[in-house]
């Protein structure tokens, strides 16, 4: 495992890139899993293919497609969803105080990335629009829910196709283009295993000053459904809907705004573990194995190395993506890393050249 080591946050030893494994369960337990994935896999494809082909389009109120992709979270046996918001206390969840607390209409949802059921789950209870963010940029890309979902299966990229560059917008475009929908983020730009909130990109920083940011984190037991290796669909599939059941824990903190005036200080609780974990990493020796810095387009919100966005930003901005972090951190009760898409694509390679 030593060709691994660089891959491991050298201040918290967090290994936010490796598969998490199960316990096998046992050939007596196989029969079970073969009837479950057997009768599971049809009727899941079923309903997604109904509604990524038919009904996304239909002209039918959003009640309709929410009771679909419920069904979708349904059939591979979520039974369970553990939903908790800061300061509201449990039972209260249906009051006018806890509804405030939860985005709406107008608002940003900064979600952890470490599934397709993220943005799957999102939908179902958001009904928002969702972006793709990349790591040198402040601009965003409109995706599908489809192409949400597709993105947690697929490698981490560190600048869009040639083809979407043009279809780059700030996050403020969007809000006024549907003024009428919340809008997801994923600032982490690529999966992890859930025990790492992962560098962030500056794409939350063209949120408008007064528009509310809410930090989302969702977590799944068992943790085998997570996709922090790419491209393994039939092993994902195969841990959704063999199991019998899974459980999804959504934490939602309260908002902040990219706004000094408007956002308190990071949380000092959690600050020990942005020191140990970003600090160290950042004196990784392998940071200049790399790829070079990578300029499309003209002005400031062309895509650049994630290092001379780092140093391109106030100490404002970086405090709202600090408080942003920070919270996704402690609603998941894991640490912040420093290891980020670069240091995906480069474990890819490794872990290609192992499985080969």
């Amino acid at each position: 495992m030593e060709k691994y080591s660089q891959f491991r946050d050298r201040g918290t030893a967090i290994a936010p890139f490796f598969p998490v494994t199960s316990p096998p369960s046992g050939l007596l337990w196989m029969p079970v899993h073969l009837f479950l994935f057997a009768v599971r896999v049809p009727a899941l494809l079923c309903f997604s293919i109904f509604y990524f082909t038919i009904l996304r389009w239909l002209p039918v109120g959003s009640f309709a497609k929410k009771a679909v992709l419920w069904c979708m979270i349904g059939i591979p046996g979520i039974w369970w969803i553990d939903l908790q918001i800061d300061r509201v206390k449990r039972g209260s969840l249906n009051s006018k105080a806890a509804l405030a607390r939860l985005p709406s209409a107008g608002t940003i949802i900064a979600s952890s990335l470490t599934s397709p059921l993220d943005a799957l789950y999102l939908a179902a209870i958001f009904d928002p629009i969702f972006t793709a963010s990349y790591p040198g940029t402040r601009l965003v890309q409109r995706i599908s829910l489809f192409r949400a979902m597709q993105l947690a299966l697929l490698p981490p990229q560190l600048v869009p196709q040639r083809s979407s560059v043009d279809k780059l917008v700030p996050l403020s475009e969007i809000l006024a283009r549907y003024p009428d929908a919340s809008v997801v983020v994923m600032p982490e730009c690529t999966t992890t295993n859930g025990r790492g909130i992962l560098p962030f990109s500056p794409s939350l920083l063209s949120t408008p000053p007064n528009t509310k940011i809410f930090p989302v984190n969702l977590r799944y037991t068992p943790g085998d459904i997570t996709t922090p290796v790419p491209q393994e669909y039939l092993r994902w599939l195969w841990r959704l809907c063999s199991k019998p059941t899974h459980c999804i824990r959504v934490r939602v903190a309260e908002c902040v705004y990219n706004n000094p005036t408007l956002t308190s200080p990071t949380p000092a609780s959690s600050s020990t573990s942005r020191s140990t974990g970003l600090d160290a990493a950042a004196k990784n020796s392998h940071e200049t194995n790399f790829l070079d810095t990578t300029d499309i387009g003209d002005g400031s919100d062309t895509l650049i190395g994630s290092d001379d966005v780092e140093d391109g930003l106030t100490p404002d901005e970086r405090r709202v993506l600090d408080r942003v972090a920070e919270d996704l951190a402690r609603l998941g009760r894991v640490k912040r890393v420093g290891l980020g898409v670069r240091e995906k694509i480069e474990f890819m390679k490794v872990w290609g050249s192992r499985r080969r």
